[in-house]
């Protein structure tokens, strides 16, 4: 089961009033397959203990207790909280091969997944512009409370 804010403050934005809701970088990233400068982006270098969701739908997707600092200018996580949040498609753009990652509720692209993780596990590295931070103190009035044992 994919964890999920209450259903009631789960305002997902309808497809044709994204570009209202979404600043144009959000939407560049999350609707065309967009990526943010490095190092030039809200949370490549930022740790405070709370959540990661998708900026479009409030889906959640990382926690801070897995993000790491990889040096590569971007949030970088070495997983997401379910699995099943988000789903993995190559990519052959941009003449590489890489493993694209986008949320499995509102299919925003969200960044992509390499092997060269902690331990040799996986970075997730993924754009700020696809997150929104919920601080782990406001969680609970957020409608993520369930989750404030995983930060």
């Amino acid at each position: 089961m994919t964890p999920q804010k209450d259903t009631e403050k789960n305002a997902s934005v309808e497809k044709s009033n994204k570009k209202e809701h979404l600043s144009e970088m959000q939407y560049f990233v999350t609707q065309k397959n967009g990526t943010e400068p490095p190092f030039f982006n809200e949370y490549w270098d930022y740790f405070e203990p709370g959540i990661y969701v998708d900026v479009v739908t409030g889906e959640v997707l990382f926690t801070s207790k897995d993000k790491f600092r990889s040096g590569c200018g971007w949030p970088s996580f070495s997983r997401p909280v379910d699995p099943s949040a988000v789903k993995l498609l190559p990519d052959a753009s941009h003449g590489m091969v890489r493993t694209e990652v986008r949320s499995q509720s509102g299919d925003s692209h969200l960044g992509h997944v390499f092997d060269d993780g902690p331990g040799g596990g996986a970075r997730y590295c993924i754009n700020s512009a696809a997150l929104r931070f919920i601080p782990k103190n406001e969680m609970q009035k957020e409608g993520y409370g369930y989750l404030l044992d995983s930060v």
